[in-house]
C-alpha cells in the first residue's frame, strides 16, 4: 500500500526517519528551490529518488495544503509492544508510554504525537479499532514527529496489563470528581499516561485498567481543556517529574 505525504517538515522528518520506502517526489512548477525544499531534494539525491515536476494543481488534488510537494511512501509501519518496551531498555531510561484511548480527531492525535515526540516517550499505543490511524493528515498535523516515534495498534486494556507487569504506573487523565488533582500525583519513574476520546473520554475497561486517574486544576470559566491539550500538559508534567 502507498500514501502521499505532503508539506515539507513532514516529508522531511520522513526521509530522514527512514522508516518508510520511499518512491518518488513531486514539486510544483515554478517552485523557489531553497530552504527545507533544498534538503529534501539533496536527500532524494543522495538516496537516487524520482523528481517529478508537475503542475500545481496536481498536488492540488492531493491535499489543501502541500506547500509545493509530495512524495510517495510505502505504509505507515506500526510497531509491537515490546518494541516500545525495547527502546526505554536501549535508552537505559524508565518506561515513559502515551496511550490513546479511541482519540477521533487526526489534529488532534497529530498535535499528541508531536507533544509525545518532544518530551521522549518511548512509544505511543493507540486501539485496534475505533481510533484515528497514522493516516498522511496525521503525519502533517504532527510535522512529521510520527516518523520518529514507536506507535503501536493494539487491545488497549491488554496492553496497559502487560505494561503493569513491568512495574509501569498507569494514570488515566479525566476531569471526573473520583480523580485527583494531578499535583497530588506521583509522575515520576516508570509510566504510562492515558488519554481518552474528545467526547466520551476513558472507555469502562480502559479505566478500570488505570491506577490512577487525575484532572487538571481549571481556574476558568471554559469547562475542559480538548484532549490534545490536554494530554499535552500532563506530557510535560511527567517529563518535569522525571527530571527532577
Amino acid at each position: 500500500m502507498k500514501e502521499w505525504i505532503t508539506s515539507r517538515n513532514p516529508i522531511y522528518e520522513v526521509l530522514q526517519a527512514r522508516r518508510r520506502q520511499p518512491f518518488r517526489l513531486r514539486v510544483a512548477e515554478g517552485a523557489e528551490i531553497k530552504g527545507r525544499l533544498a534538503e529534501i531534494l539533496k536527500l532524494c539525491e543522495a538516496r537516487r529518488l524520482p523528481v517529478e515536476r508537475v503542475p500545481r494543481s496536481q498536488l492540488d488534488r492531493l491535499a489543501e495544503s502541500h506547500q509545493g510537494v509530495a512524495l510517495e511512501v510505502s505504509a505507515y509501519p506500526y510497531a509491537a509492544l515490546q518494541d516500545i518496551l525495547s527502546e526505554a531498555s536501549k535508552r537505559q531510561e524508565q518506561l515513559f508510554v502515551l496511550a490513546l484511548d479511541a482519540l477521533q480527531n487526526p489534529q488532534n492525535l497529530g498535535t499528541l504525537l508531536r507533544t509525545a515526540e518532544a518530551v521522549g516517550v518511548h512509544g505511543v499505543i493507540i486501539p485496534l479499532a475505533h481510533s484515528a490511524e497514522i493516516t498522511p493528515a496525521v503525519v502533517q498535523a504532527s510535522s512529521g514527529a510520527s516518523e520518529h516515534l514507536r506507535i503501536a495498534r493494539a487491545n488497549l486494556a491488554q496492553s496497559l496489563a502487560t505494561l503493569k507487569e513491568t512495574g509501569a504506573w498507569i494514570i488515566g487523565l479525566e476531569g471526573s470528581p473520583e480523580a485527583v488533582p494531578v499535583e497530588q500525583a506521583h509522575l515520576g519513574g516508570p509510566l504510562v499516561v492515558v488519554v481518552g476520546s474528545e467526547g466520551e473520554g476513558l472507555r469502562a475497561l480502559v479505566r478500570k485498567s488505570c491506577d490512577l486517574l487525575v484532572r487538571l486544576p481549571m481556574r476558568g470559566r471554559v469547562e475542559s481543556l480538548n484532549a490534545a491539550v490536554a494530554g499535552s500538559v500532563i506530557l510535560y508534567l511527567a517529563l518535569r517529574a522525571r527530571l527532577s
